[in-house]
């Protein structure tokens, strides 16, 4: 089942005075598995936050069809069972965390929980700013409390648009830590990020926008090539005709070695020669591009 189907999705902002108007989507297709952590990548302008605020309603596409969790974002009851994270966040300054959370999961329709909120606020790092009025937060700990309003509720599915903006590098590792565990409780993760290494730690799958056209889609390691050739590094002085003849191909550096395994159970067998070759094993990873040289390549190549 699909968490997200848009079909012919277009979005155009017409201009006053003027004939024509600016084609923000241009025909997107796209299913987003149930269950899955899927990102949304694409140059600035391609977009992307215009898709997601089409997907949840908050803008009126032109043309095509969305269904979200198996009807219309515009459903409160479908609305009720998604958790959103905007781009350009806007909290209530005089107001505390609790009593944010509160009018979050009342517009929800749910029921008071304040036990729960203070979970969620612990969750995300902020027990010791729980009291304070928001307009004292920093950037980072708006984030953080943005991401616990998402949460309110546990949501089937959860919108982020740049989750990890303004926070810092051991907080990223937190919220990355959170969201994999919402993907592994069953919640779908639907994630917008420019920060590409974020989106490679946390996601499976992913579509590139640019232009308002969805230009590849699909699981990560499928769009990097590199599901089943792996590169591996040996330390210096192993054979390399015994490496050759038990399947590695030499790389471009010293030690580095190239080999095609179908399967963990053909990967393993092909180290275990090369470990009776006498080698040791230095470093193992995908032979692949990574998502940045994906995304150059792929809009580069649309231009």
């Amino acid at each position: 089942m699909s968490a997200i189907e848009v079909s012919g999705l277009r979005k155009t902002y017409r201009r006053a005075f003027r004939r024509t108007g600016n084609d923000a989507l241009r025909g997107v297709d796209l299913s987003v598995p149930e269950g899955s952590a899927f990102g949304l990548i694409g140059p600035n302008g391609a977009g992307k936050t215009t898709f997601i605020k089409a997907i949840l309603g908050i803008v009126q596409p032109t043309g095509g069809t969305v269904k979200v969790l198996g009807g219309s974002p515009e459903d409160p009851r479908i609305r009720a069972r998604i958790g959103y994270l905007p781009e350009r966040l806007h909290l209530p300054s005089s107001w505390t965390a609790v009593a944010f959370l509160h009018t979050v999961a009342k517009l929800k329709g749910l029921r008071p929980d304040e036990a729960g909120n203070l979970r969620l606020l612990e969750r995300v790092g902020l027990t010791q700013a729980a009291g304070r009025r928001i307009g004292g937060y920093s950037k980072g700990m708006r984030q953080r409390l943005g991401l616990a309003a998402a949460l309110v509720g546990s949501p089937s599915l959860l919108v982020l648009d740049e989750p990890t903006d303004g926070i810092d590098p051991i907080g990223r590792v937190e919220v990355r830590a959170i969201l994999q565990e919402e993907v592994r409780r069953g919640t779908t993760l639907f994630l917008n990020s420019h920060l590409l290494a974020e989106t490679e730690r946390v996601c499976d799958r992913v579509a590139i926008l640019a232009d308002g056209r969805v230009l590849r889609e699909g699981r990560l390691e499928e769009l990097s090539r590199g599901g089943a050739r792996w590169a591996v590094r040996f330390a210096p002085g192993a054979d390399a005709s015994s490496l050759t003849a038990a399947g590695f191909q030499a790389g471009s550096s010293e030690g580095l070695f190239h080999v095609e395994a179908a399967d963990v159970a053909a990967l393993n067998a092909a180290l275990d020669k090369a470990r009776a070759a006498g080698a040791l094993l230095v470093e193992l990873k995908r032979d692949g591009q990574d998502l940045e040289a994906v995304l150059a390549s792929t809009v580069g190549v649309a231009a």
